[in-house]
């Protein structure tokens, strides 16, 4: 883990006490609420539906245990004793009052966290790949590179008051596990083909929202010490060009949609070349002193195979589900990295407790080299796991109810908060999520679908990321009334896809019939070995519409009947 030093503390505290003094004159009301959005949003303070959230930056999804048990202590004192993960692997807490705000930060601070730069219309938290640094296809640690961004990018001032928010994401493996094509700045660690070089991939222009649109390729190979300098081209193309008349065209991706990609590149090329040379030295001297500031964990060796692990998979279902799903391989022999699922059967897709979250860092403590990440599908990774401990662990998860084999199963579903908290959101989500999550309960019954990622969002902003799910939700207000629209065949991996819509909207209660139709087809029509996704890239939407349309005649017929 990146270890802070003096500097980041001093600048975090010196963030805190501004805060503390704008949140006095709010309460005063020296400010009105108006002049005061735009210093909590910069904080990572909204005003939802019932009360203040606030945001916490894990910057690339990492933390510590030492910073998880501090995130429990502010849920138990501050919130109502949990919190929420979300899909920019922050944390959420959704009760705090304004007044304790600076209180908290104050907390955050004592172990190197804040909340700066998670909302507003600036540069947001750095997201990753949550298997960073133990990933067995990982080119590069993307980690180094994720935090050099941060610290560029906090408090930038020419990139402060952006036309819209602003989020980059980083992956240095083959795989993506990040999602990058969503982002509007999609940085991927690669090796030149020619010379073996370590580089980047640059992807731009992604989003979702009301208007989905995947990133394109913007450098296919970018010089290492290139990358800031390169970035600060894009943005500085981006904050000149943007729309600020109208806050639904003003991302980036509406900007490259409408200039193209090769007039988009033209520009940034002009400006990257008129870019301050000393950047590119200062680049490659950052990185190496960022690199060297990495506390990477000492993994003793270890045994691959483990008879004990091997015995109870042979004996017990639940924990030879878990191996299958929730264990991943490490880099380093007789390692796994386990994903500790917080999609029990009919729970709150990434609500994870206060009590939880003390265990966890226990366990994590004793088993992950002190060392946890959360992911944007709103899972915690815990990614230093000696094979020969999995029993132990699992127990320990089994007694915490964080035990579900169910990793990028049916039943692993994304979800926003939805119209429970948001003030933006037009229909409940986190109903829909559980009602899913109980039809499909049975453990076996997951296994025999096999992969397939359900995202469901409350509103068009997408923060369920429903455009890039096997089977996407959108909940949306009609005539008064919660319908849902539904649309098949995204993907959020390295061959991104967005979700085509079915057709029309349906109500909440027809919800978990619907994803019962189109499993069907899947199941019925699927070739031996077939994932979901691509049984729906060799049959197409016509099957799956058909089945859905079905569905819907039959919900209108009941319905006058």
């Amino acid at each position: 883990m990146y270890q802070y030093d003096t500097f980041d503390n001093d600048f975090v505290r010196e963030r805190v006490a501004q805060f503390r003094g704008q949140v006095a004159r709010r309460l005063s009301g020296a400010l009105t609420e108006e002049e005061f959005k735009p210093l909590r949003l910069k904080n990572g303070v909204y005003l939802q539906l019932h009360a203040y959230m606030l945001r916490v930056a894990v910057p690339y999804g990492v933390l510590s245990t030492q910073q998880l048990r501090q995130l429990a202590l502010i849920a138990d004192r501050y919130d109502r004793g949990y919190g929420h993960i979300t899909t920019r692997q922050n944390m959420q807490f959704n009760w705090p009052a304004l007044q304790d705000i600076p209180d908290v930060l104050d907390l955050l601070a004592d172990v190197g966290m804040h909340c700066i730069q998670t909302s507003g219309n600036c540069i947001r938290n750095v997201t990753a790949d949550p298997l960073a640094g133990v990933a067995a296809d990982e080119v590069a640690d993307p980690r180094p590179v994720a935090e050099l961004i941060r610290q560029w990018s906090s408090l930038h001032p020419e990139f402060d008051f952006l036309p819209r928010k602003f989020k980059l994401a980083v992956t240095g493996a083959v795989a993506d596990r990040a999602a990058l094509a969503a982002h509007d700045v999609g940085v991927q660690v690669v090796r030149h083909p020619q010379t073996g070089a370590l580089g980047y991939r640059v992807l731009v222009g992604g989003g979702l929202g009301r208007t989905p649109i995947l990133a394109q390729e913007l450098r296919q190979f970018l010089p290492q010490d290139d990358l800031l300098a390169y970035l600060e081209a894009i943005l500085r193309v981006y904050n000149l060009a943007g729309r600020r008349d109208n806050k639904y065209k003003a991302r980036i991706k509406i900007l490259v949609q409408e200039t193209g990609i090769e007039a988009f590149s033209e520009r940034v090329e002009a400006e990257f070349q008129r870019a301050d040379r000393s950047l590119l030295a200062q680049t490659a001297s950052d990185l190496a002193v960022i690199a060297a500031r990495f506390r990477l964990p000492s993994l003793a060796p270890a045994p691959e195979t483990c008879p004990e692990v091997a015995g109870l998979a042979a004996s017990h279902r639940d924990f030879a589900a878990w191996i299958e799903t929730n264990v991943t391989a490490h880099r380093q022999q007789g390692y796994a990295a386990v994903t500790v699922s917080l999609k029990p059967v009919g729970g709150i897709p990434g609500d994870i407790t206060a009590d939880q979250m003390r265990a966890l860092a226990d366990l994590a403590d004793q088993y992950s080299a002190g060392e946890v990440r959360f992911t944007h599908l709103q899972n915690v990774v815990l990614p230093h796991v000696r094979r020969d401990a999995l029993v132990r662990l699992w127990q320990g998860l089994v007694v915490l109810g964080l035990a579900a084999g169910n990793a990028g199963l049916i039943t692993d579903i994304v979800s926003c908060p939805g119209l429970d908290y948001c003030a933006l959101a037009t229909a409940r989500s986190i109903p829909v999520a559980q009602a899913i999550s109980r039809r499909f309960a049975d453990p076996v019954r997951q296994r025999e679908i096999g992969p397939l990622a359900i995202k469901i969002s409350g509103c068009i902003n997408a923060c369920g990321h429903h455009h890039l799910g096997a089977i996407g939700i959108l909940g949306l207000e009609k005539s008064g009334a919660e319908s849902y629209q539904l649309t098949i065949g995204g993907d959020a991996s390295e061959t991104p896809r967005l979700g085509t819509l079915l057709g029309p909207g349906i109500p909440q209660a027809l919800v978990p019939d619907a994803v019962e139709a189109l499993v069907a087809v899947y199941l019925a029509q699927r070739r031996a070995g077939e994932t979901f996704g691509v049984t729906f890239g060799r049959l197409g939407l016509a099957p799956f519409r058909t089945a859905y349309l079905g569905l819907l005649q039959q919900g209108v017929s009941h319905a006058a009947a």
